[in-house]
Parts: C-alpha cells; structure tokens; sequence
C-alpha cells in the first residue's frame, strides 16, 4: 500500500491497519533487534508489573475496548 492510499484513509482504517501490521510483526519479532535503552525500559516494566501483577489490563481486553470505539 502507498503513502498516498495510506493518507485516503480514514481515521478508524488507518487504526485497523496498524493493528494489522503490529500482528505481522509480532510473529518475526525475533527479526527486530532491541537497543538497550528498550531492553532497559522493558525490565523496568517487567519490574513494575511483578510488583504490582494486578495493576493494568491484559492486551486481549484493552484491544476489544479500542476494537469498539471504531
């Protein structure tokens, strides 16, 4: 898809399609190398969420409650 068909989109597909693509990338994450600063504020995340496992919610719910705002 072209910059251009891209920019023809509305607000909610454009939303849909970068859904889209962050699926496909998350199959070959193995393929995008991290630097340490996101190695570094991933841990720091992981660190947060063990001691507080409760807080937030999981990506399943969150990405239903943006799938129906569209």
């Amino acid at each position: 898809m072209l910059k251009e068909e891209i920019g023809k989109l509305s607000a909610s597909e454009k939303l849909l399609l970068v859904n889209d693509l962050w699926d496909e990338l998350a199959e070959v994450q193995e393929e995008i190398p991290l630097t340490d600063e996101q190695k570094a504020l991933l841990d720091e995340r992981y660190r947060a969420f063990l001691e507080n496992p409760d807080e937030g919610e999981p990506w399943g719910v969150v990405q239903e409650r943006i799938r129906k705002m569209l």
